[in-house]
């Protein structure tokens, strides 16, 4: 068939189905669900309270959306029963889920369970439709607590029967709690719903997310998987003088600058002593000449069996991690804390960094032999609680130091009082994963407000044609890129596709991160994402999906990133919206075509190479 018959056959059925949402035709099967059906009075409490009682109240903040408050309560402090709340949701119209774990099955209802606490994803979980539409999200406000979410579909009923799991492992004595419960049935768009989800955790009492800079938006380098532990000053000079020609404003030294061990583990961690970089205030500087600004990893919990600080918390670990050669400090004694932030603190006013990769938070956990006790020099009982303290008093002091400090943290920690502890927030180790990359860099900006949003750094192989490797930038272009190729060993075709693609990212971040963003099809790993406003509308394409052009009045810019290896990219205009000016361009920033076209109603075919644009501007 050719390219003229299909978009002829595109054109009839575009056209067709515009009159049929214009007339109301009755061939129109744009068929919309009616809301679910909910209760709240139908949730049931489930567990031998013993000597505390709850109390569920709720209320209709307006159609479709409900708050249930949820309070426990004992006449003494006593430790808290393990309950479960529970109810049941028809399976009515709901096609797909979306939750914030690391997995990007949207499908399986067997495995849409989260446990979420404060420093594992978030406690929300999201029903939708065919068309991205929510039908079911319930998510709950203590971002502190573990608290195991499930959903499972009950095939009797064909009904999901939905559990909230408060107190399954071991606390400690409390007198009262209390949360609440948000149910959202209302018919927006997934991300939408999100969005005002996110926005409700952060009006919540101790949630107010941190300061983000404009700096935690900037281009950066990562030095974790090109180099690993293997740091040398020159050679990450030599990389970030490089990087400046790309627009790479600041770079991450990651875990191997504070020992001269190059066995991975942790064994030695612990002294954040620069044992790699002799002078790190020369180096500093010296990268700050560059326009550089410079971020040091940190493993938080981590003091190794060989560091010299290991016998000074001898007695005051949680557990030891034998594989990896190192134990975790506890939290909840007081000196703890304060060599914590006393470390960062000095490396800050002594090395004038400008931030941090703070690592491994979720290691601060309890273990079975863990006393959750207020005692022997505990001011904390619980291990939460005091990750809390230490972790709002870190971004407190730094930023008395530095207003502007930038703290990055990766999946799973991403939730809602995460954002209270940093300022930016990365996709999870997905190393030459351009499809997880894009997966996870846009779950977790749906959660992350207006916190920067960081892609898992980019790698690629030198030997891959030019194409393809500019894939593993485009599919996670909607987030902050990290780069960590060795720049300085790029064949010249990569170097003009990465200063092109990067280029673009820095003079459309406005656009790209700031805007409204439009994610669509989770179940089909967002084969279509979008950002922009009326100004510019940004969409890239990953799969054979068509472009809808179906706005009241099209923004005067649109660019498409094809980021696929098929060249046709199709439009699809719901009206005439008038002559264009066009110029597409390859993978290097070479124009390969350029003209006039008018956007007529119905569909329009382009030729766009591969991880190629196309742009647009009336």
């Amino acid at each position: 068939m050719t390219k003229k018959i299909l978009l002829a056959i595109l054109f009839v059925l575009v056209h067709k189905n515009v009159l049929a949402q214009q007339t109301g035709d009755p061939n129109n099967y744009n068929i919309k669900s009616k809301m679910i059906d909910f209760s709240p009075d139908n949730i049931l409490v489930e567990g031998d309270l013993g000597n505390f009682k709850i109390d569920l109240t709720s209320t209709e903040l307006e159609n479709g959306l409900d708050l249930v408050k949820i309070k426990l309560s004992a006449k003494t402090e006593e430790l808290p029963p393990k309950f479960t709340i529970k109810w049941k949701v028809l399976s009515n119209d709901i096609y797909k889920f979306w939750n914030p774990d690391y997995s990007v099955d949207q499908v399986n209802f067997y495995y849409n369970s989260i446990t979420s606490s404060s420093t594992r994803h978030a406690p929300v979980i999201s029903f939708m439709d065919k068309e991205d539409l929510n039908r079911f999200t319930f998510a709950l406000a203590d971002g502190l607590n573990q608290v195991q979410m499930d959903a499972g579909l009950v095939e009797e009923d064909v009904s999901f029967h939905c559990r909230l799991t408060f107190f399954a492992k071991e606390n400690t004595p409390i007198k009262e709690y209390s949360t609440e419960l948000l149910i959202d049935r209302r018919g927006k768009p997934f991300y939408e719903i999100l969005k005002e989800v996110t926005d409700w955790w952060s009006g919540h009492k101790n949630y107010k997310p941190a300061y983000t800079p404009e700096a935690a938006k900037d281009p950066m380098y990562s030095t974790w998987y090109n180099f690993h532990q293997n740091i040398e000053v020159e050679t990450m000079l030599a990389e970030s003088r490089e990087g400046k020609k790309y627009g790479i404003d600041a770079i991450i030294i990651d875990d191997g600058w504070q020992t001269l061990d190059g066995q991975r583990g942790y064994a030695y961690t612990g002294d954040w002593q620069p044992d790699r970089i002799n002078d790190m205030p020369t180096f500093v500087n010296d990268l700050h000449l560059l326009g550089t600004k410079v971020l040091l990893w940190y493993s938080v919990p981590f003091v190794g069996k060989h560091a010299k600080n290991y016998n000074r918390f001898k007695g005051k670990y949680l557990y030891e991690w034998e594989s990896q050669g190192t134990f975790i400090l506890d939290p909840r004694y007081p000196e703890v804390r304060e060599f914590i932030i006393n470390t960062y603190e000095q490396a800050l006013i002594d090395w004038k960094l400008d931030g941090f990769k703070f690592d491994f938070l979720g290691f601060f956990r309890p273990d079975s032999d863990t006393k959750l006790t207020k005692e022997k020099g505990r001011d904390h009982a619980s291990v939460d609680t005091a990750v809390d303290d230490l972790m709002t008093e870190v971004m407190k002091r730094l930023q008395k130091i530095n207003p502007n400090v930038v703290i990055e943290f990766r999946q799973p920690y991403i939730g809602p009082l995460m954002r209270k502890y940093g300022n930016m927030f990365r996709a999870s180790d997905c190393p030459n994963m351009a499809v997880i990359n894009r997966v996870r860099t846009v779950n977790v900006r749906l959660l992350a407000g207006e916190s920067a949003v960081h892609a898992d750094p980019i790698i690629w192989n030198n030997e891959d044609p030019v194409e393809v490797a500019a894939l593993q930038l485009l599919n996670p272009i909607f987030a902050v890129p990290q780069i960590s190729v060795k720049l300085n060993q790029l064949p010249e075709d990569h170097k003009r596709m990465l200063a092109f693609w990067l280029g673009y990212w820095k003079s459309n971040r406005e656009y790209l991160l700031n805007k409204g963003f439009y994610p669509n099809d989770p179940e089909a790993l967002y084969p279509k994402v979008s950002a922009g406003d009326d100004q510019k509308m940004i969409t890239a394409i990953y799969n054979d999906v068509f472009v809808e052009n179906n706005y009241k009045e099209a923004p005067k810019n649109l660019d498409v990133l094809n980021a696929r290896k098929n060249t046709n990219v199709i439009l699809i205009n719901s009206k005439d919206f008038g002559n264009y000016h066009y110029e597409i361009f390859n993978c290097q920033g070479t124009i390969v075509e350029s003209g006039t076209t008018r956007l007529n109603l119905g569909a329009i075919l382009f030729n766009v190479p591969p991880s190629g644009m196309l742009s647009l501007k009336r």
